[in-house]
């Protein structure tokens, strides 16, 4: 059976990492250059912003 390499390990980030994602969207950096910058899901950033 061979292994999807395309999924993504599960990663934990830090409460003051979320918040510091979500500062920079709400300071007006563009979703799409957070989620490339740091590697990010789409939807985790977006759950992230959502709660903060």
């Amino acid at each position: 059976m061979a292994i999807d390499s395309s999924r993504r390990t599960k990663r934990s980030f830090t409460n003051e990492f979320k918040k510091q994602m979500v500062m920079l969207y709400q300071n007006g950096k563009k979703r799409a250059d957070i989620v490339a910058e740091y590697d990010l899901t789409k939807s985790a950033l977006d759950k992230w912003i959502t709660q903060y």
